[in-house]
């Protein structure tokens, strides 16, 4: 009888550590056509401010209603969210501007045209009061003054710049797309003081940082997570991840890193110490997920995407044609682990 009891409690210890894992516990829907890219949680506000083709919705976390939508934002890639200055920042990609709204009434504060063309991921340090927006056509960052709205200066970075994050002491680091590197920049100074390879890795698109063991998390795409400490560019460990991914989330309380990958998953990867890192599950989402925003109070993940229609024949004028989306098929993705 003891050794059954054994074997009893055995099972039911391994079926709770199968049991707690991430899933898609509900879809929010949004209405328009359009396509997507970054999505941004104001944690102070708990609202989510999602990207879509020429707008930006915000969506209220608390009843998952769209209680706002930010026109003329012409191909809209990145927010970024300033609390301390009541302020969110926009990239305007076809515009090459920065539309400034108020975080509370989502009214516009103004829009500044910048000099950088093609402006992508955009970050607010804190610390130095900046606002960067990383600027694919032109390879360069465009500093503001977060306070003023002013542009202060052009950082030139050369090459294609991607996500970035801050230590939040005075360094920037970002994703630099197609030279398989990670740039460092002086907040301060806004100077490029540093640059690493990443190889194996190649085309690096989102980045999040542990503050606390310092360490840098660059997913790439072929499939792989590039983990770099952030105090010498070296590699720590490279992991296995999904196909198509665009973004990264690293929870701090439960000392998980989540790459979202277009193919339709997340992975997830433990950080047991600052070198000691492994994958551990592969969520299911949906195909077109790519990009990703954590909910700090509550640990949920958001993933935008919509439903795919059939793909057009190559033709020489596009030689690699997307599917179009199905009509009233965009949503945002709330993944969360429901286990005690």
């Amino acid at each position: 009888m003891k050794k059954i009891f054994y074997i009893i409690i055995t099972i039911c210890s391994i079926s709770n550590c199968i049991g707690q894992t991430y899933k898609v516990s509900k879809k929010i829907n949004i209405e328009g056509n359009e396509g997507w890219d970054y999505l941004t949680v104001d944690d102070a506000n708990q609202h989510l401010f999602v990207s879509h083709g020429s707008v930006v919705n915000v969506v209220d976390l608390i009843t998952d209603k769209t209680i706002a939508t930010i026109a003329d934002t012409k191909g809209v890639h990145g927010i970024a969210i300033a609390n301390d200055l009541n302020k969110a920042f926009i990239t305007d990609g076809k515009d090459n501007a920065v539309t400034i709204v108020n975080l509370k009434t989502f009214e516009l504060i103004e829009k500044v045209t910048i000099e950088g063309q093609k402006p992508d991921a955009v970050l607010y340090d804190q610390f130095s009061h900046k606002v960067l927006t990383f600027n694919a056509k032109s390879n360069d960052a465009t500093v503001l003054d977060a306070v003023t709205n002013k542009v202060v200066k052009t950082i030139p970075l050369g090459g294609k710049p991607e996500f970035s994050v801050t230590n939040t002491k005075g360094l920037i680091y970002v994703n630099i797309e197609d030279k398989n590197e990670i740039k460092t920049i002086d907040a301060t100074k806004l100077e490029d003081i540093a640059t690493w390879s990443i190889a194996p890795g190649d085309e690096p698109s989102g980045l999040a940082i542990d503050l606390e063991t310092n360490r840098l998390f660059s997913v790439c795409g072929n499939k792989l997570m590039v983990i770099v400490d952030a105090s010498n560019g070296k590699i720590i460990k490279t992991l296995p991840i999904g196909e198509g991914c665009d973004g990264v989330a690293f929870d701090a309380k439960k000392k998980l890193v989540f790459s979202s990958n277009g193919e339709g998953t997340i992975t997830v990867v433990k950080e047991k110490t600052a070198s000691d890192f492994s994958v551990l599950e592969t969520v299911k989402t949906q195909k077109g997920a790519r990009t990703i925003a954590l909910n700090k109070t509550t640990n949920q993940l958001y993933l935008s995407t919509a439903e795919f229609g059939a793909k057009p024949e190559p033709t020489t004028e596009n030689p690699k044609p997307r599917a179009g989306l199905v009509p009233n098929s965009f949503v945002v993705l709330v993944v969360q682990n429901n286990s005690k």
